[in-house]
């Protein structure tokens, strides 16, 4: 497969990094550092040019590439781009966009801008910030089989009950599998004798109902309801979304936000939702404003540091449970080691999108776990699936690779895989996969 990437930031390299193995990637920036640091990093075609310019893609091979990416950090000039790419090719193109309104646009009438799929970031980011507040303990969150399957990720503390346990013991839910573990970030793919550590982070896929029990058996807190303290600091686009899905599922959280006109416009908009117009740093302030009893507090604002202080303050004045934005990936795991919760990156949500749409089948489904090391895979079988037919275990033998077959939708009912389950056409199979190994089971399956 041919694939130009046009903007060479942080979502824009993370594709290009994801399928540079496999594929050929051609990546274009204005910026000729970004091009020369990506020169020396990743196996790519790499141009200094300007992606809105025809001739520019023509370079690139836009002409005769099956898709054209969009990923600039300026949201006309990824619309442009894809524009300028439909007048001289006939590629599927994605454009990433910031401002929830291109999205409207395109959800009335999908031929808008030329684009084939659009990815909202911010709006992506406050669906994976509120699906982490509906699940009490869990840093990630995905749906698949149309929602009859989930996979989460929890830290599991040393206070909990399966910490020492082996897995065989903690394995007491009807329909969870436990499919990874990471300890000390590195993968450890679990048998029934693997013993779970304090510290570990287990990947669990199942029911949401069984999902939801194992979240509340690690941190025995009831799912998010109507008498909980939810607090956003900062009323951006994405604190303002985050706002409005949480009154979608009839919470009334409360923003914190510096502007006076933007806390105006909030309030106007968002019925269900306390608008408080403060400058958010103000420790006293939080203190009078109950912060310290929240039981999820959510800073939103404009900088990494900003939201770095504003959470230190938050977990010092006593919030039970802190979720953060960080827009550059690589601090991440400095905010998880500050003791914020759960940190999320828009830039990461948005690249998982993208890398979603880009691989060869269509009807997957793709969450990416651990920065990369490993996805979580949802395939359609077909009648011509070599996994069709075959039980599981006869699988597992026959791949040469790590694979632990998560869940299976079939018929709208859900399945549990075991050794001896048979797997049939039409059947949504979730599979944990370590990233080395995605193309050959997409090309099996």
């Amino acid at each position: 497969m041919q694939v130009v990437i046009v903007g060479a930031g942080e979502v824009g390299t993370s594709v290009a990094a994801d399928l540079a193995p496999n594929h050929d990637v051609a990546i274009v920036d204005i910026d000729e550092t970004r091009i020369e640091d990506i020169r020396y990093d990743i196996d790519v075609l790499s141009i200094v040019g300007d992606g809105t310019d025809s001739a520019v893609l023509t370079e690139a091979g836009a002409v005769e590439s099956d898709i054209v990416i969009a990923s600039t950090d300026d949201d006309k000039t990824n619309l442009v781009t894809c524009g300028t790419a439909q007048t001289i090719g006939d590629m599927f193109t994605i454009s990433r966009v910031k401002n929830h309104k291109y999205q409207e646009t395109w959800e009335r009438n999908e031929t808008a801008f030329d684009v084939d799929f659009l990815i909202c970031s911010n709006l992506k980011t406050a669906e994976t910030i509120v699906n982490v507040i509906g699940l009490p303990s869990a840093v990630d969150v995905r749906g698949f089989a149309g929602g009859l399957v989930q996979m989460a990720e929890f830290d599991i503390p040393a206070e909990s009950q399966i910490a020492g346990q082996t897995v065989a013991a903690a394995d007491r839910f009807d329909s969870v599998t436990f499919a990874a573990l990471f300890r000390d970030r590195e993968l450890v793919l679990p048998q029934g004798s693997t013993s779970i550590c304090p510290g570990d982070r287990a990947v669990v896929i199942g029911s949401p109902g069984s999902v939801q029990q194992f979240a509340q058996f690690l941190a025995p807190t009831a799912t998010p309801g109507e008498t909980d303290e939810i607090v956003i600091i900062g009323g951006g686009e994405i604190g303002y979304h985050t706002a409005r899905l949480l009154e979608a599922r009839d919470l009334s959280p409360k923003i914190i936000e510096r502007d006076e006109h933007r806390a105006r416009e909030l309030a106007e908009d968002l019925p269900e939702t306390l608008v408080v117009n403060n400058e958010p740093t103000d420790t006293e302030f939080l203190r009078r404003e109950q912060v310290d009893e929240a039981d999820v507090l959510v800073t939103a604002l404009d900088s990494d540091e900003n939201n770095m202080l504003v959470s230190m303050l938050g977990k010092h004045t006593g919030a039970d449970r802190v979720i953060s934005l960080v827009d550059r990936p690589d601090y991440a795991q400095l905010f998880e080691q500050i003791g914020i919760d759960v940190a999320v990156s828009p830039r990461d949500v948005t690249a998982e999108e993208i890398i979603r749409f880009t691989r060869e089948k269509v009807a997957l489904n793709i969450a990416v776990v651990e920065n990369g090391e490993a996805e979580v895979l949802e395939l359609e079988l077909d009648a011509d699936s070599d996994f069709v037919g075959q039980t599981v275990r006869e699988i597992d033998e026959s791949i040469d690779t790590h694979a632990v077959f998560g869940a299976v939708g079939r018929d709208g009912d859900l399945v549990i895989p075991r050794g001896n389950t048979v797997l049939q056409p039409g059947d949504n199979v979730v599979l944990f996969v370590e990233s080395d190994s995605v193309d050959q089971i997409i090309a099996t399956g």
